[in-house]
């Protein structure tokens, strides 16, 4: 039987548990930041902050916040080109896990511009948070439709220019696809697992105008781009 992705799935994923042992862990953040070298899903966002800022003021520094950094390694892409386009910025790494903030503070040492921070998302201080532009990815999916739209808001209360949010189109070939994928590339039953429930978590393109609508968004644009992601820029 087919899998029915008609409706966003709010099944767990194994790494979202606290509990969840670090080795493994750390074999699922591997396949995951693997998985995206390959497929390049990491450029998506890091193009969209070049540009905005290319568009804006490339003297000035940044300070660049990334909701759910898990173990860090879109900051380190991130940083390295920014660097490359002599932009200067602070770069800030937001998560709640604290298994997966250990892994990011002990791969970032090289990497003195970004700092790492164990919040929740939903309830960080404008005063201390504040920031120019926000990332957002492959995190949107683990929230439910209520959650998002409180984090939509919040980031827009605390980001002056706006979010790039870079997550995941459900539909049923890229769900067979990955299966077909993660028999030959990911090891770990963490990420071969989570990867299924991230594209049944995922977004349909009316679902996230929906979002846009419901908290009357206007500036804003919702792109498709490979693998099966959404790139959605909400400018300010």
């Amino acid at each position: 039987m087919l899998v029915n992705l008609t409706k966003r799935s709010n099944e767990a994923e194994l790494m979202d548990n606290p509990d969840v042992n670090e080795k493994d862990l750390s074999i699922a953040l591997e396949d995951i930041g693997k998985v995206n070298r390959m497929l390049g899903g990491n450029n998506i966002t890091i193009d969209a902050v070049v540009e905005i800022i290319k568009n804006d003021d490339i003297a000035k520094e940044y300070t660049i916040m990334d909701f759910g950094c898990g173990d860090g390694e879109m900051l380190r892409q991130l940083a390295k080109v920014l660097q490359k386009h002599h932009i200067k910025a602070k770069l800030i790494g937001i998560d709640n896990h604290d298994k997966c903030l250990s892994q990011a503070i002990n791969l970032s040492g090289a990497f003195p511009d970004i700092k790492y921070y164990q919040e929740n998302i939903l309830q960080l201080d404008k005063e201390k948070f504040s920031c120019d532009i926000i990332i957002c990815t492959l995190t949107l999916h683990h929230f439910r439709d209520e959650e998002i739209k409180k984090l939509l808001t919040k980031g827009l209360e605390l980001a002056s220019q706006g979010i790039i949010i870079n997550d995941i189109h459900r539909t049923r070939l890229s769900y067979y696809l990955f299966k077909l994928f993660s028999f030959f590339f990911i090891k770990g039953y963490i990420a071969k697992n989570d990867g299924l429930v991230s594209i049944k978590r995922g977004f349909k393109r009316n679902e996230l105008l929906r979002f846009a609508k419901d908290l009357k968004l206007t500036n804003h644009r919702l792109q498709w781009k490979w693998a099966f992601r959404y790139r959605w820029i909400i400018n300010q």
